[in-house]
């Protein structure tokens, strides 16, 4: 006689926060597992030692969005600063390139999906910047001679490499290289932990992960964390002694949008240096048909302001943003400015980036290089809470299994 027993078979997951590809149950809904990353934190297992100096952060107050997923091109997405040392990439590049460091070259260069030959190519057409919001990615330690995948929150604040697209390639203080987080930024489960204390200021809602802009760019255009008001326009591949100045708080009227497709609408704010938001955990389709923006056409905003674009036929109450008022300052402290009266408009520029107004002053600063990287697939779209914790998040599974006696 044979007899089927169901027999429950109980795994514990645990999950620390540095695999690559953990995950846990917050509430009953799968999260992602992601370390913190503090600014000015040394990285346990970092390719460059970071003693030399290799990268300096800052400290910057993490900014409002409008989204959790942001294209590379979003005006005012990343900061600048006057300093030319906030990333040292031709140190990086001697670094990378001496054969005495080969296995971490091959490493280094595996995770970026180029040969070790191409790494100086790639290097310079990097560009430094500084974070405005806790950034999503995914990071690599190198541990035994390889790189190790996690998923990790970057403070704002800490000074990255990132491509042609915006996205980021490597954590400057580290050298650590740097990949799309491949997860759902509404669904992560944040672990403090190794020094990286939970910052004050840290909100959920202003997370972001970076998704590819459309196409290259040939500058990024950057708010100055150290003076709000001060725009910068940086040449991709530059480390800053190429930017050019301008005003950031020169007003740029909100353009009619009715009867534009999403992908459209997008593009004629970004031209025009304001931003593009959405409420839920994806911006609708680019063929998707604009009712209505909010504020509405002729609405005067500052550089970096959001924009609320209704779609027809959109779920959820569409897609929608409100502006988070003026740039304001992305550090703790410190002023916006005084609005100044309508000025001139952010023409459209030759990459997808807005050049600055042509009355601005052009003070210069600092420079160096970056690449572009292959453009990655935007994490799940699903929406879900996001928690934080303090320890490694323990999942218990259930599932039955079958024995014959």
């Amino acid at each position: 006689m044979v007899r089927r027993i169901a027999v429950p078979l109980v795994c514990v997951l645990v999950v620390s926060g540095l695999g690559a590809c953990g995950g846990g149950a917050v509430g009953g809904i799968h999260a992602f597992a992601v370390q913190a990353v503090a600014a000015g934190v040394p990285s346990l297992a970092p390719f460059f030692d970071e003693k030399q100096g290799l990268g300096q952060d800052a400290a910057v107050r993490s900014t409002p969005v409008r989204g959790s997923l942001q294209q590379g091109d979003t005006p005012g997405l990343y900061g600048g600063t006057r300093k030319p040392t906030v990333c040292d990439v031709a140190r990086l590049k001697r670094f990378l390139t001496d054969p005495a460091n080969r296995r971490k070259a091959v490493a280094w260069s595996g995770v970026l999906g180029i040969g070790t030959d191409q790494i100086p190519a790639y290097l310079d057409r990097l560009t430094p910047v500084l974070l405005r919001h806790d950034t999503l990615v995914q990071n690599h330690d190198y541990k035994k001679g390889k790189a190790t995948p996690y998923n990790s929150l970057l403070q704002s604040g800490i000074a990255i490499l990132v491509d042609a697209r915006g996205e980021p390639a490597a954590k400057c203080s580290c050298g650590n290289p740097l990949r799309p987080f491949k997860g759902d930024a509404d669904r992560i489960s944040v672990t403090f932990a190794d020094g990286n204390k939970k910052w004050h200021g840290y909100e959920a809602s202003s997370v972001v992960a970076v998704r590819p802009a459309p196409r290259k760019m040939e500058r990024l255009v950057l708010v100055d964390v150290g003076d709000p008001a001060r725009g910068i326009q940086r040449p991709v591949g530059t480390t800053g002694r190429s930017d050019a100045a301008f005003d950031a708080r020169t007003r740029h009227p909100v353009p009619d949008l009715a009867g534009r497709t999403f992908g459209e609408a997008r593009r004629q704010l970004v031209s025009g240096g304001l931003a593009v938001g959405y409420a839920g955990s994806a911006p609708p389709s680019d063929d998707a048909r604009v009712i209505a923006s909010d504020p509405p056409a002729g609405t005067e905003l500052r550089f970096g302001e959001y924009v609320t674009v209704s779609v027809a036929g959109a779920t959820s109450g569409g897609v929608t943003s409100t502006p988070p008022g003026p740039t304001g300052p992305t550090s703790a402290t410190g002023p916006t400015g005084p609005a100044t009266p309508s000025g001139p408009t952010l023409g459209p520029p030759t990459s997808t980036a807005p050049p600055p107004p042509t009355s601005a002053p052009a003070p210069r600063t600092s420079s160096s290089p970056p690449p572009s990287s292959p453009a990655s697939e935007p994490p799940p779209t699903t929406s879900a809470p996001v928690t934080t914790t303090s320890a490694p998040v323990t999942t218990a599974l259930t599932a039955p299994t079958t024995t014959e006696t």
